[in-house]
């Protein structure tokens, strides 16, 4: 990505934006601007960024009669996030916060085009964020949006996926990555946290080995304090076969999850690559939503199933009350299944999630 600003911006500006081959190279040319303005750092935002813009560049592009910057009217970019309907997870649609970072970032990029050729600025995509109240209010910082999670279908295939036979020739990087992605959604950490675990951090209480009894010492992070954390019995056996993979390799540091054999941390970008590629390989969407929408997931299923609030907040490590409420005003027909499937793996009878003691 280094290119200086004057090869992106005369490219764009002494052509047509209508030409969709542009696409491109308008975003690449709002990211040398926003870097160096500093509003925008190399990093997991830019990455969800660039997700964002190739996904409706090559929506753009597939068209009967492609589109370019210019050609992005409000009836098309509505027509786009139609499109994206399903994509997200089998039987949802994108969130409206992930609808309005999309469309906020749509009117961004056009704004920076059209000011490179002294144009004003377009307004289709505030017209469109402004005709859906939905969107309008993620904007507005209002927190009543179930957030955006997988329901059952999606936790299914996500789930054989996961517990599927790791390839003999794969590469040990294949567990790590499936056994992260498995401690956000069948333990409810998000992606900071599995990057911070230690290997002091894993504790295996014994007992019954179909039960997996383990426990994560997760630490603090920003405003949610140091807590412990609950694995289901399904992460837990990949937790054990993924310890396992560690010693067999050899791999170096304390880290849980490290990024390389000498032991170096897992880096945030790579990290959130990784989750892409995981849920990619088991058929999901991996641009929409973020790998947050597995947290999210084990708390829905874990409430749907009987755990208690003020229990969920513990393994959570949440302090503020309304981000419980939120999963609580989330519950009723979100496709999450009934209390007794919150927990069963493919094919199984129900089971329970291993409770801490209190």
């Amino acid at each position: 990505y280094d290119i200086s600003p004057r090869d992106w911006s005369s490219d764009v500006c002494s052509s047509d934006l209508a030409n969709p081959a542009l696409m491109p190279a308008a975003f690449e040319a709002w990211c040398v601007h926003q870097r160096q303005a500093g509003k925008l750092r190399r990093g997991a935002s830019e990455t969800v960024y660039r997700a964002m813009w190739m996904a409706l560049s090559d929506w753009c592009a597939a068209r009967s009669s492609p589109l370019g910057l210019d050609d992005l009217s409000t009836r098309r970019l509505n027509a786009y996030l139609a499109s994206r309907t399903g994509l997200l997870d089998a039987q949802g649609a994108l969130s409206p916060r992930y609808q309005w970072r999309l469309l906020n970032l749509v009117q961004r990029v056009q704004a920076h085009a059209a000011s490179q050729r002294q144009l004003p600025a377009p307004q289709s995509a505030a017209r469109l964020i402004a005709s859906l109240p939905a969107v309008r209010a993620a904007n507005a910082g209002e927190r009543n949006e179930p957030p955006s999670h997988l329901p059952a279908v999606s936790f299914d295939a996500l789930l054989a996926h996961l517990q599927s036979p790791v390839p003999a020739a794969a590469r040990w990087q294949v567990m790590r990555d499936r056994c992260g992605v498995a401690l956000q959604l069948g333990a409810g950490l998000g992606p900071g946290d599995v990057r911070a675990l230690r290997l002091d951090d894993v504790v295996s209480l014994g007992g019954p080995v179909a039960q997996q009894p383990w426990q994560l010492r997760v630490a603090a992070n920003g405003s949610a304090p140091a807590h412990v954390a609950a694995v289901a019995p399904w992460a837990g056996a990949l937790l054990k076969a993924w310890l396992a993979v560690r010693v067999q390799q050899a791999l170096g540091g304390d880290w849980l999850f490290p990024s390389t054999r000498s032991g170096k941390p897992w880096g945030k970008v790579a990290q959130y690559e990784s989750a892409r590629r995981v849920l990619a390989d088991a058929g999901l969407d991996a641009d929409g939503g973020g790998s947050f929408r597995l947290r999210h997931t084990f708390a829905l299923r874990q409430l749907a199933s009987g755990i208690d609030a003020d229990r969920l907040a513990r393994w959570l490590g949440v302090v503020d009350p309304t981000v419980i409420q939120r999963y609580l005003q989330a519950l009723p027909d979100r496709g999450l299944g009934s209390p007794a499937q919150a927990n069963q793996e493919p094919g199984q009878a129900a089971q329970s999630i291993w409770v801490l003691p209190v």
